[in-house]
Order: C-alpha cells, then sequence, then structure tokens
C-alpha cells in the first residue's frame, strides 16, 4: 500500500504534467486565432479571383484550357496526383489518423499514383509502410503562410502542365466549426466548367460582353495558378485550424482527466495522513496513560515502603 510520501511524488508529477497541457492547450488556441484571422485577411483577394473566372465564363461560351474538362467530356486518368496534408506531430486526437486512412483508402483504387505529403507526420507514416513519396514539403504544416502554398502549387502545376499527372486531389481537414471536423478530398484539376458558371450563364442569357488580350485561353491560364494557389492555402489552414481544435480537445480532456486523478490522490493522501495523525494521537494517549499507571504504582509502592 502506498505511503504519504509516495503519494505527495505522485501528485506533484501529475501536477507537472498538467502545467504542459495546460500550456499547450493555451498555445493551440492562441494559433487557431491567428491561423482563422489570417485566412479572413486573405479570403477577399480569392474570392476576386474566383469572381474574374465567373466573368470568363460569362463572356466566352468556349473557353479552351487544360486546366477544365473539355466540354465533349471527361477523358479517363492514368496518373494521379494526390496531396495529403498531415501535421508536424501528434497529440491531436485522430486528426492525423482520419487524414492517412482516407488517404490510403482512395490510393488503393488507382493503378498509378503520385504522392505528395504535407507533415512529418505523414511522411514517417508512408515511409514505415514502405508507400512511396514523390514529393515530401517540409516545414509547411505549422503556421501556413501564402507563400509556401505558392510552392506547393508551382510543384504540381509542373506535373501537371507536363502532362506527366492526368488528375490532381488534395486530402485534408475541413473545419465547419468546434465541434464539428470532417476529412475531404477535394479534385483539385481539372476543374469542372460548371463550377465556374453563373445562373445567367447557364440560361445563355448573357448581356455583358469582354475583350480579353492577348487570348481568353491566355488569360485563364494565367488566373488558375493563383487560384489554385488560393485554394491550397486554404487547404493547409483549414488543416491546420482543425489540428490546434482537436489539439485543444486533447489537451482540455487530459487536463479534466489530471485534475480528477489529483483529486481523487488528494483524498487518499488526506485519508492516510489523517490515519497518520489518529495513530500518533493513540500512541501519544496511550504513553501518557502507561506513564501515569507507572507513577501510581510507584506512589502506591512507596506508600508500602513507609507504612512498614
Amino acid at each position: 500500500m502506498p505511503n504519504t510520501k509516495d503519494i505527495k511524488n505522485r501528485i506533484e508529477g501529475i501536477s507537472g504534467t498538467w502545467k504542459i497541457t495546460n500550456a499547450m492547450y493555451l498555445i493551440s488556441s492562441t494559433k487557431l486565432q491567428k491561423a482563422r484571422q489570417a485566412l479572413e485577411r486573405t479570403r477577399p483577394f480569392f474570392e476576386m479571383q474566383e469572381h474574374e473566372i465567373k466573368r470568363i465564363f460569362q463572356t466566352e461560351s468556349d473557353v479552351n484550357s487544360h486546366y477544365f474538362y473539355p466540354k465533349t467530356g471527361r477523358k479517363p486518368a492514368e496518373t494521379y496526383a494526390y496531396l495529403v496534408i498531415t501535421a508536424d506531430k501528434g497529440l491531436a486526437g485522430a486528426y492525423n489518423f482520419n487524414v492517412l486512412r482516407r488517404a490510403e483508402a482512395e490510393m488503393k483504387k488507382h493503378k498509378h499514383v503520385k504522392l505528395y505529403v504535407v507533415g512529418a507526420y505523414g511522411r514517417k507514416y508512408f515511409a514505415k509502410r514502405g508507400i512511396g513519396i514523390e514529393q515530401s514539403f517540409i516545414y509547411t504544416a505549422q503556421n501556413p503562410t501564402f507563400r509556401r502554398a505558392r510552392q506547393i502549387c508551382a510543384t504540381l502545376l509542373s506535373e501537371y502542365d507536363n502532362g506527366r499527372v492526368d488528375e490532381i486531389r488534395v486530402i485534408y481537414s475541413d473545419m465547419k466549426n468546434e465541434l464539428t471536423t470532417s476529412v475531404k478530398m477535394v479534385r483539385l484539376l481539372p476543374f469542372e466548367r460548371k463550377v465556374f458558371l453563373t445562373p445567367q450563364e447557364q440560361k445563355n442569357e448573357v448581356d455583358v460582353h469582354y475583350r480579353f488580350y492577348p487570348s481568353v485561353s491566355e488569360v485563364i491560364d494565367r488566373c488558375m495558378p493563383g487560384y489554385i494557389s488560393g485554394f491550397i492555402y486554404g487547404a493547409l489552414i483549414d488543416s491546420f485550424s482543425v489540428e490546434q481544435n482537436m489539439r485543444m480537445m486533447a489537451m482540455n480532456s487530459a487536463n479534466k482527466n489530471a485534475e480528477a486523478l489529483i483529486e481523487k490522490l488528494q483524498m487518499q493522501y488526506n485519508r492516510l495522513r489523517q490515519a497518520a495523525i489518529t495513530q500518533e494521537i493513540t500512541e501519544v494517549t496511550a504513553g501518557a496513560r502507561a506513564q501515569k499507571k507507572k507513577r501510581r504504582e510507584a506512589i502506591k509502592r512507596r506508600k508500602k515502603v513507609e507504612d512498614r
């Protein structure tokens, strides 16, 4: 049975762990707020890019670009590129596991796959299982920036423009609110034309016309890299936000468990301490009674001697 010293040492150890998990909770909370604010500051720029692309489709009925499926229909893809966004570390609940499980399931559906990974956790996961990685983007999972998103976009577009991949997909975590998160897979390239068609264009009621220089195809090809970079940046921010939110939940659960365990140990410590104090009082009282009894017996013996 543990003594009071052992229990006190355990309480001190758990208290030290609680300080660490509580600090991690506060850090994740701060990072989450900064990430969401950064996305909100840049959102108008990406929305304007999307608006401009829609204006092109509103004006031109025949837009030829290899970034879009042709009007004649889809062509079956042979080589798929998957951009999988994970974290650099764990301690975030099932965040990494959910993404990696979805990625493995999707990649098994295709014969020719090229894998691109964001985050040290995903890189180690695939390396351990012998799954080849085309390229791993280092230092992008933590504190994502638009510059890093452009680097990822440039790498993927180079593969797509040169015909080494036919379709690019992104697997990442999406945060709807603090309580609802999900793993999403989005086809990044090629795009469906209907994504950028406004209701007016779909009804063939175009009443606004624009002139494009040097050509419509050149303009759309210049716009798409920026739009794709914006989408990747948003996916990085969403994944980073989910990671921090999941870590906050994990650390909050750890904090509650630590507090409950400390309370339980404190009660156990108090009981043992109270029992020890009671035993000490009992021993002192018994000793005092024994001494008092000895004194009475000594007095009786002295009186008997005097009487003789």
